[in-house]
C-alpha cells in the first residue's frame, strides 16, 4: 500500500464515530480484548470486530493473540500524517481569521 492509499485509508478510517471511540478506547489503555470493547457499544461483536478491522487495514490499530482471545492496542503514527495535513489548514485558517479581525478593526475605527 503506498503512502497516498494508507493515508486515504487513515481518513476513512476516522471518520467514523465508532472508529473514534474504539481509538479513544485504545489510547486509553495498553491493550483490550474484543469482549472489553464491545462492552462500549451497543452492537454485536461482529459489527466491533469488522470497524477493527478498517482501523487494522488503515494500520491504526495492532493486535495479537493471547490465548484464545486476541488484545488490540492503539498504532497512532498514521494520526501523524492526519495531523499534519490539519495543521496546514490550521494555520490557513488562523492568517485568514487575523485578517478578517484587522478589516473589523479598521472598520471599526
Amino acid at each position: 500500500m503506498n503512502e497516498n492509499n494508507q493515508l486515504r485509508d487513515v481518513f476513512a478510517a476516522i471518520a467514523d464515530p465508532t472508529r473514534r471511540r474504539l481509538l479513544q478506547l485504545l489510547a486509553e489503555a495498553d491493550e483490550l480484548p474484543l469482549h472489553e470493547l464491545k462492552a462500549h457499544f451497543q452492537m454485536g461483536r461482529t459489527a466491533v470486530s469488522k470497524h477493527l478491522t478498517v482501523l487494522k487495514e488503515a494500520g491504526l490499530v495492532l493486535d495479537r493473540k493471547v490465548g484464545r482471545e486476541t488484545k488490540f492496542r492503539l498504532n497512532a503514527f498514521p494520526l501523524k500524517e492526519v495531523q499534519d495535513w490539519v495543521a496546514f489548514y490550521s494555520k490557513y485558517w488562523s492568517t485568514n481569521m487575523l485578517r478578517l479581525k484587522q478589516v473589523l478593526e479598521e472598520e471599526d475605527e
